[in-house]
């Protein structure tokens, strides 16, 4: 791998290091430090970008062209296989099973992050940056509630306790974010509403009956229908909803396109003053847009309809990288685009069980074992592309295992600001990949969790599993172990992908060896 070395960069970090000692905020003063924009997806495999995956029959132009022009990971993940605790990996730098109660919530419940830890909105917040947090939240708000108990939705009745003209108490506010407008959790999961900065959009909420018809379509292949109960929206595969409230003008199809139009509003807000006077107030922003897709639902606005043959997700998938080429165009238009670090990734793997390998001839999973939920790679391998056209070399790969956790202390070492071992205790910077072209990997081993809470570690060319299955949504989720037969699993990555030869019998001293160093990372 080779970059460009670019001198400039340093003469930025010493800057940027020497008016944090004096002020802890960047100021007028220091040299164009760069925006940021970090576009998470949700439940994206891998191999759903076509320039990832050669045999892909999704389309991801925006995406691919990132992909060329910038760097992108061979070897990402997201710390856990859902949601919830990949999200709070993400934002804390801080492996998800540390804290109690970081499992995927549904839209009632309360924050799982605390306030007093700092997370990636702080750090920026810190170095004087616009912060935004445009999309999907999912890591639980304080509701005000009309009764005084905590939020929660009556099952019979569908209606919650929650009074959506109060102000939320705990939102994206209390994590660094000084603007947002957020879906609370899932687009598949009530109260279906945005917020912005803390308040609803709108009052009035219906129930989705009244707006949508209860259906149930005897599909082929149905596996989503295994989510619905009585009362839920189930129109077709991938295209279905909890029962629940719903504001009166929303509408699960216009909600990726308001995430987008928002994102480019803040932007076009908070661009650079360049060449301007030396009173110009510069300030640079971090932007973080967690989509809604192309999770379910999978509701596709009529200019991407058909548009794919793999029907409604692979369309779902080509809208979401439209998002990305809007993105991108808005800082072009702006003139921030070479001074912009835009990080595309998704917060787990695809939910794409073999049943729609076999069907749709489409693996999402790019030949690795699992889908979202799985402890395989499958459930968190993830696409990963870093375009910085003003520093990064264009079409470079880093082969390096990476974590969404290292976000946390790659910008905290952009920032110049000091390493606290309390705060991002698992984040790992590569910042060295960015600015130096270190080809070198930044970290040797990680922990992931499945959606069932197996455990699994990484190190080096070995990934051992605590466990027998999946450990979550591929079924068998847990196997008991046979007499004398294997505990766990244990896989050589290098010649092994998928994951298939389990060496746990053969290879006991790596399996000792990788049980402590698992046990030693909890402990810590």
């Amino acid at each position: 791998m080779k970059f460009r070395i670019d001198p400039p960069v340093f003469s930025f970090l010493f800057l940027v290091l020497t008016f944090y000692i004096c002020s802890t905020r960047l100021t007028a003063q220091t040299s164009d430090p760069p925006n940021v924009v970090i576009i998470l997806a949700d439940d994206m495999g891998y191999g759903d970008v076509s320039a990832l995956n050669p045999q892909a029959r999704t389309r991801t132009p925006h995406i691919d062209q990132l992909v060329a022009q910038g760097l992108s990971f061979t070897d990402a993940h997201a710390s856990a296989s859902v949601c919830t605790p990949s999200r709070y990996g993400l934002l804390t730098g801080r492996y998800a099973w540390r804290r109690e109660g970081t499992g995927v919530v549904n839209g009632f419940q309360g924050s799982v992050m605390d306030t007093s830890r700092q997370t990636l909105g702080d750090v920026f917040g810190h170095a004087g940056y616009a912060t935004a947090c445009v999309g999907k939240w999912h890591l639980g708000v304080g509701w005000q509630t009309r009764d005084g108990q905590p939020a929660a939705q009556n099952p019979e009745t569908g209606r919650s306790n929650v009074d959506f003209s109060l102000p939320i108490t705990v939102g994206p506010r209390d994590f660094g974010f000084e603007y947002s407008f957020i879906h609370p959790a899932s687009l598949d999961m009530p109260p279906y509403l945005f917020l912005e900065n803390h308040l609803a959009t709108e009052h009035n909420m219906l129930l989705t009956d009244q707006v949508y018809r209860p259906h149930r379509e005897n599909t082929e292949f149905a596996w989503d229908k295994k989510h619905t109960k009585p009362g839920d929206v189930y129109w077709a595969k991938g295209v279905w909803w909890r029962r629940g409230e719903i504001a009166e003008s929303f509408r699960i199809i216009n909600c990726l396109p308001q995430i987008s139009s928002k994102s480019q509003s803040f932007i076009r807000r908070h661009k650079f003053m360049r060449g301007g006077t030396a009173d110009d107030h510069v300030q640079p922003f971090f932007l973080y847009v967690p989509l809604t897709g192309p999770h379910t639902p999978w509701m596709v606005s009529p200019e991407f309809q058909n548009q794919t043959p793999i029907g409604d997700y692979g369309d779902f998938v080509l809208q979401v990288d439209d998002v990305v080429g809007q993105v991108v165009a808005t800082l072009k238009q702006i003139g921030e685009w070479e001074n912009t670090i835009l990080i595309f990734s998704s917060d787990n793997g695809a939910y794409w069980p073999e049943e729609e390998i076999e069907l749709q001839k489409h693996d999402a999973h790019a030949g690795r074992r699992g889908q979202k939920g799985d402890v395989w790679e499958g459930g968190h391998r993830i696409p990963l592309v870093i375009s910085w056209p003003s520093r990064i070399e264009q079409g470079m790969e880093y082969n390096g295992l990476t974590s969404l956790t290292d976000f946390f202390a790659t910008f905290r070492e952009l920032l110049g600001q000091p390493d606290r071992p309390e705060e991002g205790e698992d984040s790992q910077s590569f910042l060295s990949v960015l600015v130096e072209g270190d080809t070198e990997g930044h970290r040797t081993s990680m922990v992931h969790q499945s959606s069932r809470g197996m455990y699994a570690i990484r190190e080096g060319d070995w990934k051992y599993i605590d466990g027998l299955g999946s450990g979550g949504f591929t079924a068998p989720a847990i196997l008991a172990p046979a007499d004398e037969g294997p505990q766990g699993q244990l896989y050589r990555m290098s010649t092994d992908p998928m994951e298939m030869d389990n060496l746990y019998l053969s290879e006991s001293r790596v399996v000792l060896q990788m049980k402590k160093a698992l046990e030693k990372a909890k402990s810590e």
